[in-house]
């Protein structure tokens, strides 16, 4: 699973993708500090099993487990991109493996819409959020539109079905069937009238494809020093918006790994280990302690986590291949966490495992209740399950 990090230029992408994975990226105040995107693995947060066990499985941090998932931070998006300016269409055609976007606005209004630097509350981070929207649909409108006269009247003349070849036509979008299915519902378009749709008629249903394939969640990024009104207006959107100082959990997370402080991301607090801190760390420490107390958190574990759970809906679940150890043959606890979707069942978890394990399921048992389980049982989150199979 993959999530993106969107925004325009000089928002702070690359610093919630370094606070958030800790990888080596340019960072700077200028415009298209990223030009190629950078690829990197971060964590969502669970509680782990094992707190319910008198033994700690090794594999969390004080009962939290970390579960990775692969996160891209692609080049800052300028208006009409989608036409070919600034960096283009390098941006969506990098965006097109997510499955999810956190859309990274600069909150404080601190810069222009091309990125450029400005006075603190100059710009307004609405337009931020109208135009990466605008721009993204309208990428997936030029990619339907190219041919779409010669493919709707062969849809009409071979009575081909509408949602497949529009799938195929965006398949390297990361729109399937199911997206398509669920724009036409939800835009009311008709499926036999498609030889006369409108231009506005195919830009709504991208945009409503875009919604559904590409859910969105704004972190209102420099939150620590955006006026109170940017904040304000922006949680007032329809959307999950979450406050975020990435500039203050990369400091963080940079202290932790030096052994400066104890930190575990997302929390409201951390613990400085030692004295010998120069006059400028303290005052450092001190000044984020501020921003941590005023936000809550950070903000970047809250964007990755509410993603995850939220916005994908996703649930974690534990398989293991002793029910009274929970552990695998080796007598590893819980050595395996998987991230499915909601509604998912235990087949659906024994192919996850392994194909050859999901064609020769026989059953599955919850491990917490040694209850035998079909094939066709919902699993919830948290749940640690042992497949049973033929498979060798």
């Amino acid at each position: 699973m993959t999530i993106g990090l969107a925004g325009k230029p000089n928002a702070g992408k690359s610093t919630v993708f370094k606070a958030a994975t800790l990888a080596d990226v340019e960072i700077a105040n200028y415009p298209f500090t990223t030009i190629n995107a950078n690829h990197g693995v971060t964590y969502v947060q669970a509680e782990c099993p094992c707190k319910e066990k008198e033994k700690t499985c090794g594999k969390c941090v004080d009962g939290i487990r970390f579960v990775p998932i692969d996160i891209i931070d692609v080049a800052g998006l300028v208006p009409d991109a989608c036409k070919g300016r600034g960096l283009g269409n390098t941006f969506l055609d990098e965006l097109r493996q997510a499955q999810a976007i956190i859309h990274v606005v600069d909150a404080s209004g601190g810069t222009d819409a091309e990125g450029n630097p400005v006075e603190i509350g100059d710009h307004d981070p609405l337009e931020d959020v109208a135009f990466l929207n605008r721009e993204m649909t309208m990428w997936l409108y030029g990619i339907l539109e190219r041919n779409w006269v010669k493919l709707s009247r062969k849809i009409q003349a071979e009575g081909l079905k509408l949602e497949i070849v529009i799938s195929e036509q965006l398949a390297g979008a990361g729109i399937n069937e199911s997206h398509i299915n669920a724009a036409l519902i939800e835009t009311g378009l008709a499926r036999v009238d498609h030889i006369k749709w409108t231009e506005e008629d195919m830009i709504r249903l991208c945009d409503s494809m875009r919604e559904i394939s590409k859910p969105l969640l704004i972190a209102a990024n420099k939150a620590d020093i955006a006026p109170g009104e940017n904040l304000k207006k922006l949680k007032e959107l329809d959307r999950i918006v979450v406050p975020t100082s990435a500039a203050a959990e990369l400091a963080l997370k940079s202290a932790a790994k030096n052994g400066i402080i104890k930190y575990t991301p997302g929390n409201e607090d951390f613990e400085v280990l030692t004295e010998d801190l120069t006059k400028a760390q303290k005052k450092g420490l001190e000044a984020i302690q501020k921003v941590v107390e005023r936000l809550g958190t950070t903000g970047v574990q809250e964007c990755i986590n509410r993603t995850v759970f939220e916005l994908l809906d996703l649930i974690v679940v534990y398989p293991v291949e002793d029910e009274g150890k929970w552990s695998d043959k080796l007598g590893n606890m819980l050595p395996d966490a998987y991230l499915m979707k909601r509604g998912s069942n235990c087949h659906d978890l024994a192919y996850q495992i392994h194909t050859e394990i999901g064609d020769r399921f026989l059953y599955a048992v919850d491990a917490r209740t040694r209850l035998r389980l079909g094939e066709k049982h919902e699993l919830k989150n948290g749940d640690v399950i042992k497949i049973v199979s033929t498979a060798k």
